[in-house]
């Protein structure tokens, strides 16, 4: 048998389980909230609320949310060219969108799967590749800061902590995509605990490796391609709310949207859940739009948005493992 076949998964048995356990518990919650939410409204402007919606607009809002996807999966594939991996673009937006079957692990770590395949399929160890990991992450957080900090301006919405989010964003994008100022971190992060000595040389190796990242403009147009693919979803969370009737402008609906996605990155839940639908339905609200219209509105999005994306990662996902497995097997018997 080769070597290949018999490589461990990403994720222990025991801790696929679990997250499994955590994740249908949290979406368990927020479906029961959601329920509740409109229960209190009137299961009959709920309702129909969401008859409003055509086939056509609901393929639209898919359709944009794949605008997303596919730009962020340029985005993924011009940042492997940068870090010299000899992939074709394909072969890059299978292991991008494979990734997002494990979008709903704790913090995202299952989505390291793509460094499994990248490694089966060039060697290449997970030190080496972890950068696009990294850049990856830090060019959303630009692209999302900036995008919500310019959709607040151009607003005049008051969303509390909107600033204090945007800010954090940007900071940890910054710190991200510059190496010596992650290793200077990293030492003194050393020195100052005493603990932890190999997790702080993880953190220096790959500050290192993002050197080729720190020249040359590509983190510049990463982010710029980052910046259409939410642009796109804000307009569809947009579109939605006009297509039901809500009143709030296109600026206010992409700051909602944005700032929802990032509150419930920081609440640590997998994929936002819960923390996202809370925030977005609690802002529609001080924007004056009810209950009845926010709560499915809410729920749709997200459905066409982050569901979407596991749906679709969920297809690509054993369609990558084979390709991943055939190439290993081949290089092994070359």
């Amino acid at each position: 048998m080769p070597a290949s076949n018999a490589q461990p998964s990403t994720l222990k048995p025991t801790s696929a389980w679990r997250d499994r356990a955590i994740m249908l518990g949290l979406l368990a919650l927020v479906v029961v909230g959601l329920i509740g939410a409109a229960a209190a409204t009137g299961w009959d402007e709920t309702l129909a609320q969401i008859r409003k919606l055509s086939l056509w607009q609901v393929a639209a809002l898919l359709g944009l949310s794949m605008a997303n996807y596919v730009l962020r999966g340029v985005r993924w594939h011009l940042f492997a060219r940068h870090l010299g991996l000899n992939l074709s673009f394909f072969d890059n937006l299978r292991h991008f969108l494979g990734g997002f079957a494990m979008t709903v692990t704790p913090g995202r770590l299952g989505e390291l799967v793509r460094m499994r395949w990248i490694k089966r399929e060039t060697g290449w160890a997970m030190d080496r590749t972890a950068p696009l990991i990294l850049v990856d992450r830090a060019s959303d957080l630009a692209a999302m800061a900036i995008l919500m900090g310019a959709a607040l301006l151009s607003s005049g919405t008051a969303i509390t902590g909107g600033p204090v989010v945007t800010l954090m964003a940007l900071t940890a994008a910054f710190i991200v995509t510059r190496p010596r100022l992650l290793a200077t971190i990293a030492k003194w992060g050393h020195r100052a605990t005493g603990k932890a000595p190999r997790a702080f040389a993880r953190v220096r190796r790959a500050a290192r490796s993002l050197d080729p990242f720190s020249r040359g403009g590509v983190m510049f147009v990463g982010s710029v391609f980052a910046l259409f693919g939410w642009l796109a979803e804000g307009i569809a969370f947009y579109l939605l709310l006009d297509w039901m009737g809500a009143d709030v402008s296109v600026a206010t609906a992409i700051a909602i949207f944005l700032f929802s996605t990032l509150a419930g990155g920081l609440t640590g839940a997998p994929g936002g859940v819960g923390g996202a639908e809370a925030a977005m339905i609690a802002l529609l609200a001080i924007e004056g739009v009810p209950l009845a219209m926010s709560v499915p509105a809410t729920a749709i999005i997200r459905l066409t948005t982050l569901w979407f994306a596991i749906a679709i990662g969920v297809v690509v996902f054993p369609l990558a493992e084979r390709k991943s497995l055939k190439v290993s097997d081949d290089l092994e018997n070359a």
